[in-house]
């Protein structure tokens, strides 16, 4: 490759500033001014230039958008200033409650306010340091979220570089996708035989958490700036509405819809002009923002719990209809979840026709007493999932019929059980149920179950969907030349994922038990299962009484293992799996392995919170060692519960139950033996 010449690396720099300047006119000014085609060139023109000078490529490149490899996991972000949740209301009454707090809290006649549209969207913040985007993270708890830098990369509206003295400052605002570009996006789907988005929010999470940016890259996102966190370097603004001009100036979208008023008649003559507006817009609200605007009096008022005292989210009301009951039909779920659906006489609610409308569970039904020819109703509850939210039952029939949830399972036939303490009933043919085939292979393919690499899910959806694999047996008999049909599969990737499934055909009972997917058996049950009878028969003809005998198995464990190895199905693709060669060791059910001394062998430890000195994993290897069983919940049958930082549930759980509880200190010293 040469180097570039002076007159190369001015054109990049000018092609660069002009494709961002359009870029802004298009995707936040929503103001085109050049055709695509031109751009497409001037883009080329720019990748061509720094693909043969890479010295010219910069990090705020718009060819940098284009989306770079896939990652394995999203790591983890702790935001610096916590994204508080907001209060919501829901009346006049709790706005003037709401400003009568604010007034009396400032000690004031009238409280000046910014209002702004409430985006049905995902928030997350933006790191910019000395103006360049370095870091975009999710909401996720509000004090720590996702990493989606790469995916936010590929966001058009936002800024790669900004015009900014500040050594850092985050933005935060909402990703999500306007109505046109949804639209856009469900009509591409259903031209490709692929599953239709069910709103923009869902379409907008999906997008955003894709692991490949590219696939993100190809979803229409947009993005809206709405306040700040940290800010180093630079003056913060002195209210609220000049902080979203300064924004806007720094070239990121900011909402339209945002006014300055005075007083609670101020804000709800805001929330009523938007609500008349909302069909209208571009994109989807659930309702309307109220801020205090100036930040010293935001100051004053502070905080209460995980909110802010100077800011509320007035939403706008479910949007409701009456339609009658016409049946109740099951749906059944990829974990094998029975849910009871509506069928609706169709009724148009919240801007769309609903013929469908969940019911939840069993119980949920039974509470409110609802039956077939029942007049309803009909609630899209935050926007989004249809539900029946209430029975008319003065207009009753009087051949309204009890709706009565079956015991088969519609899709393969196999018993529905519901254990005790749980609200869902569930199909117990998981290895061999149709709704939850592709979850079957999954969990059995995972590396914590047999580990067979290369076995993701676009994968095997293309596998259940060409009626190819129906049970994990079935990944026995696959061939290259099978898998080397199917779309992204070339012969190489074909012979690799063959190698790997033979390789797992080699594993151990715990791993093969916990790959079963069996409910309430996870990775710890599954090794004390194999620990203690030594042998897969032996854990399949168990009874009842010889299940509890297993450390940390209860009764509700017990029922789930006993209910699925007594549909014979189960057990046939279990004999399927070891005909085709899948085998571990077996042997007699042992003695207690590792020390048989000590403060910590043959005891049951729990984990518990942050240690400083190790990690987890660091800490459960050394109490094996030592010859304990570390569970992952807290029982009768716990020993010793140990509490690091900001130990949560399980710590309760011990005090709850009497459980001994070691903090850090105490259990380092008895590692040590002191």
């Amino acid at each position: 490759m040469s180097v570039s010449t002076a007159a190369e690396a001015a054109r990049a720099v000018q092609l660069r500033r002009d494709l961002e300047q359009h870029n802004y006119n298009y995707y936040v000014l929503d103001q085109p001014t050049i055709a695509d085609g031109e751009w497409d060139k001037l883009f080329h023109e720019l990748l061509a230039l720094e693909t043969a000078h890479p010295e010219l490529a910069t990090p705020d490149s718009p060819t940098q958008r284009v989306g770079s490899k896939p990652l394995e996991s999203f790591a983890s972000v702790t935001h610096r200033v916590p994204m508080l949740s907001l209060g919501n209301a829901f009346t006049d009454e709790d706005i003037d409650n709401f400003d009568r707090r604010c007034r009396e809290g400032l000690d004031v006649a009238e409280v000046e306010y910014s209002c702004e549209a409430k985006f049905d969207g995902l928030a997350i913040s933006l790191t910019y340091e000395n103006g360049q985007f370095v870091q975009g993270a999710t909401r996720g708890d509000g004090t720590v979220g996702e990493d989606v830098t790469q995916n936010l990369r590929t966001v058009r509206s936002i800024p790669l570089a900004i015009d900014s003295k500040a050594a850092r400052l985050e933005v935060r605002g909402e990703v999500l996708m306007l109505r046109k570009d949804f639209d856009k996006l469900n009509a591409r789907q259903a031209a490709r035989g692929e599953k239709l988005f069910v709103n923009p929010r869902n379409a907008s999470a999906g997008s955003l958490r894709q692991l490949d940016p590219k696939l993100t890259a190809e979803r229409p996102l947009t993005f809206f700036a709405y306040g700040i966190g940290a800010i180093e370097g630079a003056e913060l603004p002195v209210s609220h509405s000049a902080l979203m001009d300064w924004l806007a100036a720094l070239r990121f979208p900011v909402a339209l819809q945002r006014r300055v008023v005075r007083g609670a008649a101020g804000l709800l003559d805001f929330y009523r002009e938007i609500g008349a507006l909302r069909p209208s817009l571009p994109f989807d609200i659930d309702g309307v923002v109220y801020k205090v605007n100036r930040f010293s009096q935001q100051q004053s008022l502070g905080f209460v719990s995980r909110a802010p005292r100077f800011a509320i989210a007035h939403k706008f009301p479910a949007e409701e209809a009456t339609t009658v009951l016409l049946g109740i039909d099951v749906q059944v779920g990829r974990t094998g979840a029975i849910t009871p659906v509506a069928r609706l006489q169709p009724v148009f609610v919240g801007g769309t026709t609903v013929s469908n409308a969940t019911l939840h569970n069993e119980d949920e039904l039974k509470r409110k007493d609802l039956k077939i020819g029942d007049t309803v109703v009909v609630r899209r509850a935050g926007d989004v999932i249809p539900e029946v939210a209430a029975v008319i039952y003065a207009k009753r029939p009087a051949d309204a019929s009890e709706f009565v949830m079956p015991t088969a399972c519609p899709e393969c036939g196999s018993a529905i059980i519901k254990l005790e303490g749980e609200a869902v009933a569930r199909c117990t043919g998981g290895l061999i149920c149709p709704a939850q085939r592709k979850q079957a292979l999954l969990h059995y393919a995972q590396r914590r179950a047999v580990d067979i690499e290369g076995l993701g899910d676009k994968l095997v959806d293309q596998l259940v969907d060409g009626d190819i694999v129906h049970t994990p047996a079935d990944l026995y008999k696959l061939g290259v030349a099978a898998l080397a049909g199917l779309e992204r599969m070339a012969e190489k990737s074909a012979t690799n994922l063959v190698a790997s499934i033979e390789q797992s055909k080699s594993t151990t009972l715990a791993k093969f038990l916990f790959g079963l997917g069996i409910r309430h058996v996870g990775e710890a049950t599954a090794k004390d299962l194999a620990k203690h009878f030594g042998k897969l028969d032996a854990i399949m003809d168990a009874n009842i009484g010889q299940l509890l005998e297993v450390n940390d198995v209860g009764p509700v464990v017990a029922e789930s293992l006993r209910k699925f190895f007594d549909q014979p199905h189960n057990r046939e693709v279990v004999e399927q799996l070891r005909a085709g060669g899948v085998h571990w060791k077996e042997h007699e059910p042992a003695a207690v392995t590792g020390p048989s001394e000590g403060p910590f062998a043959g005891k049951t430890v729990v984990l518990t919170g942050t240690l400083s000195g190790m990690s987890r994993d660091e800490a459960k290897e050394k109490l094996e060692a030592l010859g304990a069983k570390v569970s992952g919940s807290v029982s009768k049958k716990t020993d010793y519960v140990i509490a690091g930082e900001e130990a949560g549930s399980k710590l309760d759980k011990a005090r709850e139950l009497g459980v001994a509880v070691l903090d850090e200190q105490q259990f380092l010293a008895l590692l040590q033996g002191d």
